[in-house]
């Protein structure tokens, strides 16, 4: 008998798809403005 795996296949060879990358991307904007947003505030005692 063998075992099967969920991330094995065509799917987990392909890697990360355009949207994947277009929502990581999206949120990583997000946080870094977000991030930036605090400091400035905190920096210039606002």
């Amino acid at each position: 008998m063998q075992w099967r795996s969920e991330s094995t296949g065509p799917d987990a060879m392909r890697g990360a798809s355009d949207d994947q990358i277009s929502y990581a991307t999206g949120w990583t904007i997000s946080g870094l403005a977000t991030l930036g947003t605090i400091v400035a505030i905190w920096v210039l005692g606002i």
